[in-house]
């Protein structure tokens, strides 16, 4: 009786190691940040917080945009343009 809850909690463990993360999901190498950085100051952004490649699109958290307002943007990966901006309340 005793040996099912462990083997239980042993397979939730190996199936939770083995579960691959968005393979995708990192920062910007350093040439990629000058890149992206260039196009949201093209696109009239001024500062941001964090740059992460998330679900195949650059996700920029809390840019500034020429408004003065705080959106999330999202850039495309191929050819940096803006793909959307959420303005971020």
């Amino acid at each position: 009786m005793r040996i099912i809850p462990i083997i239980a909690v042993a397979g939730f463990a190996v199936s939770a190691s083995i579960a691959p993360a968005n393979a995708d999901d990192r920062p910007p190498t350093a040439d990629e940040r000058v890149k992206i950085e260039g196009a949201l100051k093209d696109a009239g952004f001024s500062t941001w917080k964090s740059i992460e490649l998330d679900d195949g699109r650059w996700e920029v958290d809390d840019a500034i945009g020429p408004d003065g307002k705080k959106y999330d943007v999202k850039l495309d990966v191929q050819s940096l343009a803006v793909v959307k901006r959420d303005l971020d309340d």
